[in-house]
């Protein structure tokens, strides 16, 4: 790739991503998301081979479908109310149009079955673009439309994709489709509280992509793509090993994790709302996603590489990509916890 593509490419994702998230206008919105969609593609590609080319069609295809299910709405919001403000939706048919289309866009059940497949094709960097900048632009413009959505088609959605998240990992022994699923399950909690209170969608989204960051940052230093090549670490880089079951118990949500603050203020929020099977429902089927998290712990900390000998020594080439980032990934991924009595949420 040249200097040129590798400098336009990420500045068109960045501008599109900004320019749906700062606009109040519509035709700015869906323009910035047609940037962000068509920068995301050779991204995606940067390996050129079938099963990437396969990946991207796939995104592609649902992406456009989701783009016209928004323009629809758009058109029907305007034609009723003469106004090309986000605001200004007042529409029932415009909001349930635009509410599947953002839901389609986010990869949220039922309209999920395309993340797994195209993350599972890419490379891990892309696969880590996908599932954290990707989300972006449809959840601000979730956060501008909270009063106005359909509060039954985004509960329905929401309790499914947690659901489906959990439920689709069990049985998954890639990684990419692993942290697929998760990415389900964790959509799935930031827009359970957009009703109730948009600024904690905010707090779960920026904490999910920290972990998603934190993850994908250290299975990208050994190129670990499947469970059993988890295995390897202990021999390899035992830090990295112990670094990666803390994030991953961190992504289960379990204190005193980083993981474990916005689950509680969402169940908290909602519960303060007389909301109380829906979080309890939640909780029971997030437990489907610790269930494969200790899966992975399990094959990181607790499996040993088979070999001929009693020698467990490093016989692999050490790893020389640069981690300057990821120390600090680690500590934000695990020890923020303290300092929940200090947000705005909680007072």
């Amino acid at each position: 790739m040249n200097p040129t593509t590798l400098f336009a490419i990420p500045m068109t994702l960045f501008s599109g991503t900004m320019l749906t998230m700062l606009s109040s206008h519509w035709l700015l919105i869906w323009a910035g998301l047609e940037m962000n969609m068509l920068a995301l593609i050779p991204i995606l590609m940067k390996k050129t081979n079938p099963r990437s080319t396969e990946a991207t069609t796939k995104y592609f295809l649902t992406q456009t479908t989701a783009s016209m299910l928004l323009m629809m709405a758009i058109l029907i919001n305007m034609t009723s109310s003469g106004q090309w403000t986000i605001t200004n939706m007042d529409n029932p048919s415009a909001t349930s149009l635009a509410t599947l289309a953002l839901i389609m866009k986010l990869g949220l059940s039922p309209f999920h079955f395309w993340i797994p497949e195209v993350t599972q094709g890419i490379p891990l960097t892309s696969g880590m673009i996908l599932l954290t900048w990707q989300k972006l632009a449809p959840i601000s413009i979730m956060f501008q439309l909270a009063p106005l959505l359909n509060p039954y088609i985004i509960l329905t959605s929401t309790a499914l994709s947690i659901l489906v998240g959990g439920w689709g990992g069990l049985n998954q022994t890639q990684l990419r489709k692993i942290m697929a699923y998760s990415s389900i399950s964790h959509m799935g909690w930031t827009t359970a509280i957009l009703m109730y209170s948009p600024s904690t969608m905010i707090l779960n989204l920026s904490i999910y992509i920290l972990l998603t960051l934190t993850t994908f940052s250290m299975l990208t230093i050994y190129a670990n793509h499947t469970i059993s090549s988890l295995a390897l670490l202990w021999n390899k880089n035992p830090l990295i090993a112990l670094a990666i079951s803390l994030t991953l118990l961190s992504l289960g949500g379990l204190p005193p994790l980083t993981g474990f603050l916005p689950k509680w203020i969402i169940i908290q929020e909602m519960m303060k709302n007389n909301s109380i099977i829906t979080p309890l429902f939640m909780t029971i089927a997030a437990l489907l996603n610790l269930y494969f998290y200790m899966r992975l712990i399990y094959s990181t900390t607790l499996t040993m590489l088979p070999t001929t000998n009693n020698i467990k020594t490093k016989w692999r080439f050490e790893s020389t990509k640069q981690t300057l980032l990821l120390p600090t990934l680690l500590i934000l991924s695990t020890f923020l916890l303290p300092l929940a009595p200090i947000t705005p949420i909680l007072n």
